[in-house]
């Protein structure tokens, strides 16, 4: 059904994981570094964190910079390609807000009627 050739299966479907997208927003306001990032993304143990940014940066949509200093750090930054993101996140939030109640209903009826069946 799907071509395995097809550019969709080059997609960068990690901006919807569960860390992708709040991660690019993290950075939408300029440059921060791994510690700066784990204060609104508190719940994401670091090894994640490391992962996700590797990622993010594998795609293209993040720059990773050292500093050589004493000590050194790291700085992360979106790339053009990473802000060009930025509408789709918002689109997805909107929806979400939009939504949110009758996808908690649907939820509320899934769960009740799995619990009825068990």
């Amino acid at each position: 059904m799907f071509d395995a050739a097809c550019p969709s299966a080059a997609s960068p479907f990690r901006i919807a994981d569960k860390w992708g997208g709040m991660v690019v927003l993290c950075l939408e306001a300029g440059p921060r570094r791994f510690t700066e990032l784990r204060v609104p993304l508190q719940r994401i143990a670091p090894k994640v964190l490391t992962e996700t940014l590797r990622s993010l940066e594998r795609d293209g949509f993040i720059t990773r910079t050292v500093f050589d200093e004493n000590p050194p750090h790291v700085e992360y930054e979106l790339t053009p390609l990473g802000r060009s993101l930025l509408p789709a996140i918002a689109a997805c939030r909107e929806w979400g807000f939009a939504n949110l109640d009758a996808m908690r209903a649907a939820r509320e009826r899934y769960d009740g009627d799995g619990a009825e069946a068990a």
